[in-house]
């Protein structure tokens, strides 16, 4: 595409959807960064050869605006950008819990806003980015967004009242797996396998198991099932699970991780 994008507030996610559209065939000379501290954007030019900009600057020249900020931080951002940004930009907004109606009230009627929440492996390249449109975004502008977080991963289209949901699952899953893998790598301590192996057991299990599930097409009942032989340690592991309320406890969890995208987006935060 022949468009200039740039990225306000280009810290870890920000920096990976850059260096994700580097790889992907977009032209340095195409992007612009926005960042707080100039030896940050210092090192951006130096990584990657791209321009830095103020975030007024980048509103009046790129066609494609990504708002990498934290929440808290987007209100003062869209106070920033409203007098540069005209209905002719596309904006794409990867904060959590932040509407797309929020972003259209702050800036000029009619303007487009797409709505992405990523998690954190895209900083690997295989990041889950889950994608909504706002009231005025055309399918050509989610293509758009579809093409720049592709470049790091997976992405999947949902109705932004599903957003928070997808939040709970997608945007903060990967902290579920790391608690998962932390308490089972000290259970391996307490069963007598020293911290770097009971890590390396873990990690390449987690990894198998996931590409099993991707690759397979099974559910993972079946793919549980084939693991568990009866009256066997597997089993038993099992029901200690579910005598202690894993099952359930996770169900909490995510409707609680809902709940707190939702308090973002009404401004609780």
């Amino acid at each position: 595409m022949p468009q200039t994008v740039a990225v306000l507030g280009t810290g870890k996610i920000g920096e990976a959807l850059l260096s994700g559209m580097i790889r992907a065939g977009w032209r340095p000379a195409d992007l612009l960064v926005t960042t707080r501290r100039p030896d940050r954007a210092e090192k951006l030019r130096d990584r990657y050869g791209v321009e830095a900009v103020t975030n007024a600057e980048a509103a009046k020249s790129a066609d494609i605006l990504i708002l990498a900020v934290k929440p808290q931080d987007m209100g003062t951002l869209l106070a920033e950008l409203a007098p540069h940004v005209t209905p002719d930009r596309l904006v794409i907004s990867a904060a959590a819990g932040i509407t797309t109606g929020f972003i259209e009230d702050s800036l000029a009627d009619g303007t487009p806003v797409v709505r992405v929440m990523p998690n954190t492996p895209v900083l690997v390249d295989e990041g889950m980015s889950v994608i909504s449109a706002g009231s005025h975004a055309t399918a050509e502008h989610v293509g758009h967004a579809e093409t720049i977080f592709g470049g790091v991963g997976k992405t999947l289209r949902v109705p932004e009242s599903q957003q928070d949901a997808a939040t709970a699952l997608s945007g903060s899953g990967p902290a579920y797996f790391y608690f998962l893998v932390e308490a089972m790598t000290d259970a391996g301590i307490l069963l007598g396998i020293p911290r770097a192996q009971a890590h390396d057991l873990i990690v390449q299990a987690a990894i198998g198991a996931a590409v099993m599930l991707r690759d397979s097409g099974e559910h993972p009942v079946k793919l549980r099932e084939a693991v568990t032989s009866p009256a066997g340690t597997t089993i038993s592991a099992i029901r200690e699970l579910e005598n202690h309320g894993v099952r359930a406890a996770l169900i909490a969890a995510l409707e609680a991780a809902r709940d707190r995208s939702r308090e973002l987006a009404s401004g609780n935060g």
